[in-house]
């Protein structure tokens, strides 16, 4: 596996930024022709949260053996998948977590969502997404910040992204970062730049109004000469370690394993208030934002579900006089906690090299089983706490 330097988190002095998109960063981005009209029932973030009669039940089937020939276990979900994509890299797209940029599309394909604050106490996603080949409208897209782009690494990730500050320029550039950006960054540089990669919607405002589509990416992929098949001594598959279908991961095994019916993550996030409901018939983590029901507009206003939620403490730092943030993505000493089936345990992180994969233990030292399924990943401030059914989480690890 191929041993990276990791880059220190350091504390720069207030500085003013210079930008290439956003409000402040997408201010000069140029306009793509291509646009899509209006799509009726979808102004709104889909206010019918599912009720227990409607949330799809879990099919109870042999998943010993693929459904169908040639298909192959996904590493991100451990799902069944297409032999044909198995060596294919996923997309990593960042998308914004503001009200006005609700409700997304096709975020619910994502296979790993990662939700972190950025400046102003708000959040933002990075959608982890094996399957994309397919997708006419995927976002919508805003600018990069760099902790993210580690987190891309683990999976080899193509990543995307419209711009963002000059704190992501020495990474972003580097010889081993495939990325496409649909608007300078920085200040005003292009490397990655494709704006055809990406396009401005009608039906929002910008800066909530970019999107990428998969004809796109491909356009992108082939002008930068970008592999789509993971990269030798890049990925290593070895990423969760998965129970068995026939034997998953109910927790009870812990005697220490809490109930968890509703995570509410309103104190470390108090802008979006993102929050996850269990739901018993399907084993699923239902996630609202702002709240109402986080669904996907693209998907039948579904609202995104998860079978594992990580909440993972992490070290950081201020920047800056405009709260620009730095997480320490590389560590051996920081926890977190992790949910499935209902329940909750308490965990420690570690990871060590941009390209190896941020693994999770038990309080035994043992990597804990995750279960088959997609799978979110907040990561919340060290010294930040959450809530589970009532009662308040934080991390055990002193700064």
């Amino acid at each position: 596996m191929k041993r990276l330097q990791v880059l220190l988190l350091i504390a720069l002095s207030s500085t003013l930024l210079l930008f290439g998109c956003g409000k402040e960063e997408e201010a000069d981005a140029p306009v793509v022709s291509q646009v899509i009209e209006k799509q009726s029932g979808t102004e709104s973030q889909g206010e019918q949260t599912l009720d227990e009669s409607d949330k799809p039940q879990e099919e109870k089937v042999d998943d010993e053996e693929p459904p169908e020939e040639g298909m192959v276990r996904s590493t991100l979900t451990n799902e069944w998948i297409s032999g044909d994509i198995e060596k294919n890299r996923p997309i990593a797209i960042m998308v914004p977590n503001d009200s006005a940029a609700l409700p997304h599309y096709n975020i619910s394909k994502a296979d790993i969502l990662y939700e972190c604050p950025v400046e102003g106490g708000i959040t933002r996603t990075m959608a982890v997404i094996k399957d994309w080949e397919n997708l006419d409208r995927i976002g919508n897209v805003r600018s990069c910040r760099d902790y993210f782009v580690y987190w891309s690494f683990e999976w080899d990730a193509v990543y995307l992204h419209f711009g963002g500050p000059y704190y992501i320029n020495e990474l972003v550039e580097r010889s081993d970062t495939d990325h496409i950006t649909g608007c300078a960054y920085g200040d005003k540089r292009t490397d990655g730049l494709y704006e055809n990669t990406f396009y401005r919607a009608t039906d929002k405002k910008a800066p909530h109004n970019a999107y990428a589509s998969a004809d796109g990416i491909n356009k992108g992929i082939e002008k930068f000469k970008i592999s789509k098949t993971y990269r030798d001594g890049y990925y290593n598959p070895d990423h969760f370690k998965f129970a068995s279908y026939k034997e998953p991961n109910t927790l009870e095994q812990y005697s220490n394993a809490v109930t968890a019916k509703e995570i509410d993550m309103t104190s470390a996030y108090p802008v979006t208030k993102t929050s996850f409901s269990y739901n018993e018939s399907d084993g699923l983590y239902y996630r609202s934002m702002y709240g109402k029901a986080d669904v996907d507009a693209a998907n039948n206003n579904e609202q995104l579900s998860f079978k594992n939620v990580f909440v993972q403490f992490t070290y950081h730092e201020v920047r800056d006089a405009k709260d620009y943030l730095a997480f320490q993505v590389h560590d051996t000493k920081r926890d977190g906690y992790f949910f499935t089936n209902g329940k909750g345990i308490h965990v420690t992180w570690k990871k060590t090299t941009d390209y190896e994969p941020t693994k999770y233990y038990d309080d035994d030292g043992n990597e804990v089983e995750v279960n088959t399924g997609k799978t979110m990943i907040c990561i919340v401030k060290q010294g930040a706490s959450f809530d589970v059914d009532g009662t308040s989480y934080k991390s055990s690890v002193k700064n």
